[in-house]
């Protein structure tokens, strides 16, 4: 195992639990799964929702920061430091309006991926980058070739600061993709971090991606069954 830098963060900034739809991680095995692994800071990005991350975060108020993974009209989002829920299936606009007015930080999730229904369009992407704060450049799940590479050459066309996730939807995952950075403690101090921050990454199999449809699968039939019931 490398040794971490002394007061640097270990940070990994997009993964879920069990209240993304596609996801079975409780938050507790989360937390103790990030323990385990020595990171520092974990942002906690449900889709649509941050009741896992609060959830996260009353075990461990040090160790969660609140964030969210946002369907917007165009795509997605990753925000960090957030106080309040965002709906889906606003504009981009609206949506990164609201984000502003609690304070967040603003990152675009996998927009290359065309794998993906939440990868961006390119016309959509440069209507709003003169609004966020970074993209995500690596997504340890991007199975489209090239979206990652895309992603960097397009954030350093534009000067954007850079974000890098496991996207983990299982406790394995975690800490797949991370960033390792100068201490932070809000939005602001997020930014400055990251213009120094190094990645530490690595693509995880395809075949992690039957784990998020046999939890999609799993949450139909239980629902199924407790209504037949």
């Amino acid at each position: 195992m490398k040794e971490r830098i002394k007061d640097f963060y270990k940070v990994e900034f997009h993964c879920h639990t069990v209240y993304s739809k596609d996801c079975l991680l409780p938050p507790e095995k989360l937390v103790q799964a990030c323990r385990k692994k020595k990171i520092d800071r974990v942002v906690v990005t449900d889709h649509n929702t941050i009741e896992g991350a609060l959830r996260a975060k009353e075990i461990d108020p040090e160790l969660v920061i609140i964030g969210e993974e946002i369907k917007t009209e165009k795509g997605e989002l990753l925000a960090a430091y957030m106080t309040t829920e965002i709906p889906p299936g606003l504009s981009p606009i609206e949506t990164i309006a609201r984000l502003r007015d609690q304070g967040a930080f603003i990152s675009v999730s996998h927009p290359f991926d065309r794998m993906r229904s939440g990868h961006w369009q390119i016309d959509d992407l440069f209507d709003i980058i003169h609004l966020v704060d970074a993209i995500e450049t690596f997504n340890a799940r991007s199975m489209f070739p090239g979206a990652n590479q895309q992603a960097r050459e397009f954030a350093a066309e534009h000067d954007l600061l850079r974000t890098a996730g496991s996207d983990a939807h299982t406790a394995y995952e975690l800490g797949k993709a991370s960033m390792i950075m100068p201490p932070f403690q809000d939005a602001e101090n997020l930014r400055k971090a990251l213009r120094t921050a190094l990645f530490e990454v690595s693509q995880s199999s395809m075949l992690i991606h039957f784990s998020s449809r046999y939890a999609v699968w799993r949450k139909k039939w239980a629902a199924r069954k407790s209504g037949d019931g």
